[in-house]
């Protein structure tokens, strides 16, 4: 068996465990949210997630870590099979998108973005 066929399978795995990760991640998160998933960092004195909000976050989560497997399997085939600049320029745009994307699902999910540290609600109420 040659590299070229083992990278590539190892990719295609890659791939499969990405979109895989999204599909369970979808059909788990029914059960959570109806069951009343709350997450561990609400803020204090927040209301609970509706079923809605918490089945968005568990979803959102699930497709955050499928996109992160999809890109792995993206740079596996795309750098480590004799890398041209159109392999590679193309392999830049799909992570742009698929970045683009992660960071919006984060500020969807958490309501900041990923560089933004957790602000202290009792240091907000002292400041102000």
């Amino acid at each position: 068996m040659e590299l070229q066929h083992i990278i590539e399978t190892v990719g295609g795995f890659v791939d499969f465990a990405g979109v895989a990760v999204m599909v369970l991640g979808a059909v788990v998160s029914v059960p959570l949210a109806f069951r009343g998933y709350q997450p561990s960092r609400l803020p204090p004195g927040s209301e609970p997630l509706s079923f809605y909000r918490a089945y968005r976050q568990l979803l959102g989560r699930s497709i955050l870590l499928g996109l992160e497997l999809l890109v792995a399997a993206d740079i596996i085939r795309s750098v480590a099979i004799t890398p041209t600049f159109e392999s590679v320029g193309v392999l830049g745009i799909i992570v742009l998108i698929r970045t683009f994307l992660s960071f919006s699902l984060e500020l969807e999910i958490t309501g900041r973005w990923p560089w933004q540290t957790q602000r202290d609600p009792a240091a907000a109420s002292t400041a102000g």
